[in-house]
């Protein structure tokens, strides 16, 4: 059982709150630590995860046609992106705005310092002349401080917007709509339903990278928090309902346990085969894409496919 808190920072106080819970949980924003961060780039070229190969494809393929449906004119731009990552599709796009000519500042948002560094070193070794201006944050708080006339092109790519459930991620997105003006464009990566099994592959590798960055959050609370968590006594368990398009990933509990934290004066039980629910990655139909648009106060523009039709980038405007 948990004793009272004494909680000192934010990721304090969400281990504490989210071990609190029934069923328990933590939150994946805190996968990406250093090691988290080399992980998921793993994650990305494996085999099984066809999320970055397809989108990869879009960007490829139809960048042309991406930077047509535009529409960009005579006009500074700001393009601002949602956990930018390592930028590896990104960097196709703002190579053609180079190439093309376009006055426009790129904005990389993300919440590891890391990730952000190594991509704006990239960006001034192969595209010195591109305005760069990284900003360590989360999203809403950087497009607060964003706020002015000048047209904007948000990225939201990486079917990120698949971390929240159907209810938060219209929440997320009408809060985002407040941030856009009149005739702002959102370009936002997808993941499609398709058969399960191809979706489950993707959060369960054969060679246990994903299984790897989930336990990671675990070593991150024992190295920040002085926990004890014994990483051998928890397997990863991902699930998909076809339904929903819910990929939910958990950590189980292979023993009746307890799990100190001595810095925090903490003490953790955890049942045999308890869950510690990890993420979700929701998966849309096109349709449903096209309702949440019109939910959140946005205008589709047009729809682009990989030629699966695994994954799509869709834009729309304000």
């Amino acid at each position: 059982m948990i004793t009272e808190e004494r909680v000192t920072t934010d990721f304090e106080q969400d281990v504490i709150l989210g071990l609190k819970e029934n069923p328990k949980r933590l939150f994946s924003k805190y996968f990406y630590d250093e090691l988290g961060d080399k992980l998921f780039q793993e994650i990305m070229r494996m085999e099984e995860y066809y999320l970055t190969r397809s989108e990869f494809e879009i960007f490829s393929t139809q960048k042309e046609s991406i930077l047509d449906a535009l529409s960009i004119k005579d006009e500074k731009i700001q393009l601002i992106e949602f956990g930018a990552g390592d930028g590896f599709k990104t960097k196709l796009l703002l190579k053609s705005l180079v190439d093309r000519h376009v006055d426009f500042e790129y904005i990389p948002i993300d919440i590891s310092s890391t990730v952000l560094k190594e991509l704006e070193n990239s960006l001034k070794e192969n595209m010195p002349s591109l305005a760069v201006r990284p900003i360590e944050d989360s999203y809403f708080s950087a497009l607060e401080k964003l706020k002015s006339n000048q047209k904007k092109l948000v990225l939201f790519l990486g079917s990120n917007i698949g971390n929240f459930r159907r209810e938060e991620a219209v929440q997320f997105l009408s809060t985002a709509n407040q941030y856009f003006n009149e005739g702002d464009l959102f370009l936002l990566g997808v993941d499609l339903k398709k058969h399960p099994e191809t979706i489950l592959a993707a959060y369960n590798d054969k060679l246990g990278i994903t299984k790897a960055f989930n336990l990671n959050l675990l070593e991150r609370i024992n190295r920040v928090l002085g926990a004890d968590f014994d990483l051998s006594q928890f397997d990863h368990y991902p699930t998909y309902d076809p339904i929903s398009g819910e990929t939910k990933s958990f950590l189980i509990s292979l023993k009746d346990q307890i799990v100190e934290l001595p810095k925090l004066n903490q003490s953790v039980h955890f049942k045999y085969a308890e869950p510690i629910f990890m993420e979700i990655s929701k998966k849309y139909s096109v349709d449903e894409l096209e309702t949440l648009s019109m939910e959140t106060g946005f205008t589709l523009v047009n729809h682009f496919f990989d030629c699966k039709h695994y994954f799509v980038d869709t834009l729309w405007k304000k």
